[in-house]
């Protein structure tokens, strides 16, 4: 699969206009407050680019920040601009034809950032090899990827290497393809839909699985939008499987349980995360207004308090007192609680809700 997809993107496309789907991209168009950042990026970086949006979480002036499948470097350059002089943007691709249009304009974006140094470099490798890489591990204070991982043949490597190579609170922020169900042969060994960045995706759940054995216990969807294959070629080849793009965002926390827990806590955003001031969103089912105080439960907790976004909240409670699973999380006690269930003990039956979630 590595040289089907170094040949697709190095030498079948020749610019954005070439892909025959919207699957490569992220979950969401790119903020107007990100704009600007795209302006200053090189003709060539942008018009070699193989998807759209923009993945950039908060908070990363400073950062220690690496991009996975970087290709032409677009993604790369954005990043080094919220990083700032102080921080660095690694990308690592395995075209040479993309990595070449990013190299050639290293200089051209120092200038046009005003920084003293160059804040990038990019690397030749495979994201499933990143232990071969000259990168030390617990480096990172936050890994992205723009529709990549689906790509690589070895997804548990990727998220492997990952969990290696982030500090302890760092994130993995990123968007990918992925599907509704486990995606048949048919569809895996189509080279253009492999391509288009449908053949390799994951069955959601599957991917949670593999999230949770490389050390992620927690993983947090951010946001997710349907991807409708409209190409009247491809649209009968990927044998009735619906696929979603999906961001989503991996905490590197020891801490972390595989449910969500009620200790009894609480926090209060400031609203002093830049483009943020009313709310901050940590997931699909986080919003957390400003000057509010927002119950949490314990994952949640250290999500906030033990990573970089720790300096922006208030925190309300500690883990001295257990109150069980947190409410509204997906899952219940599974016993009978009322006064008559020994009337029906036996009969298998339970006022409990046993349906997966998170809180």
């Amino acid at each position: 699969m590595h040289e089907l997809v170094k040949d697709y993107y190095g030498k079948q496309l020749s610019g954005t206009a070439d892909l025959k789907t919207s699957a490569c991209c992220d979950a969401s168009s790119v903020p107007g407050w990100l704009k600007p950042l795209l302006a200053r990026i090189h003709p060539e970086v942008l018009e070699r680019y193989y998807g759209c949006g923009l993945v950039a979480p908060p908070l990363l002036a400073g950062c220690r920040v690496l991009d996975l499948g970087s290709g032409s470097g677009r993604d790369v350059y954005a990043l080094a601009q919220l990083a700032g002089a102080a921080g660095e943007v690694v990308g690592v691709d395995m075209t040479d034809e993309q990595l070449a249009v990013a190299q050639r304009h290293r200089e051209h974006h120092r200038v046009a950032f005003g920084y003293e140094r160059d804040n990038v470099r990019f690397l030749h490798g495979y994201i499933e090899r990143l232990d071969e890489l000259d990168l030390a591990p617990g480096s990172f204070d936050v890994i992205v990827s723009n529709c990549v991982v689906n790509l690589s043949p070895d997804k548990e490597a990727v998220l492997r290497g990952v969990h290696r190579l982030l500090k302890p609170g760092g994130e993995f922020y990123f968007s990918d393809v992925y599907a509704d169900r486990r995606v048949p042969e048919s569809v895996k060994n189509d080279p253009v839909l492999y391509g288009e960045c449908l053949g390799g995706a994951l069955y959601w759940n599957d991917f949670l699985g593999l999230a949770r054995q490389a050390g992620f216990r927690d993983p947090r969807l951010v946001e997710d939008r349907p991807l409708l294959v409209t190409d009247p070629e491809l649209a009968p080849r990927t044998a009735g499987v619906n696929f979603h793009s999906a961001t989503y965002r991996l905490f590197k926390l020891d801490g972390l349980e595989s449910d969500c827990e009620d200790y009894g806590q609480a926090v209060v955003y400031r609203g002093s995360i830049p483009q943020h001031a009313q709310a901050f969103v940590l997931d699909k089912h986080h919003r957390i207004e400003a000057g509010r105080v927002f119950p949490v439960c314990g994952n949640t907790f250290r999500m906030l308090k033990e990573s970089r976004l720790a300096p922006h909240f208030d925190f309300i409670g500690d883990f001295s007192r257990h109150y069980g699973l947190f409410e509204g999380c997906g899952k219940a006690l599974p016993f009978n609680v009322n006064a008559d269930a020994n009337a029906g003990a036996g009969n298998g039956t339970s006022s409990g809700d046993e349906s997966c979630g998170c809180c």
